[in-house]
């Protein structure tokens, strides 16, 4: 036990859905090298929040949400208003600590894997 009286270890729904967001998060990566982007973050944490994906292709970075859910409609319903500005400010921290800030475009998207169906990427979701 921890100081608060709470087992260090997460029960076992806590942890199913921690690998599921894992492997989510593992697909989600595939699909966009696939598509021809170049993976240069996976679950970034900042002071603001944690960013699931950061993705390149050229002078684009795709700041990337990964939810697993039953389908698309679930997935992007998911992402509220507080996860866009806080994956919004997350993002902005992140890009400004790059020396290259100036000559890259953001853009923020969804990937929504659900059960064995190919990810669904929808850009320029938020």
């Amino acid at each position: 036990m921890t100081k608060a009286g709470r087992s260090s270890n997460p029960d076992p729904d806590r942890r199913k859905a921690l690998r599921r967001g894992a492997l989510a998060e593992i697909r989600a990566a595939i699909t966009l090298t696939l598509k021809g982007y170049r993976i240069i973050g996976l679950r970034v944490r900042t002071p603001l929040g944690e960013i699931d994906l950061i993705a390149r292709r050229g002078d684009l970075i795709a700041i990337v949400e990964v939810k697993a859910r039953r389908d698309l409609t679930a997935g992007v319903d998911a992402v509220t208003m507080t996860a866009r500005r806080r994956i919004r400010a997350a993002a902005d921290l992140w890009l400004s600590r790059r020396a290259d800030a100036a000559r890259l475009s953001l853009r923020f998207d969804i990937v929504v894997v659900s059960g064995w169906a190919w990810p669904r990427h929808l850009t320029d979701a938020f």
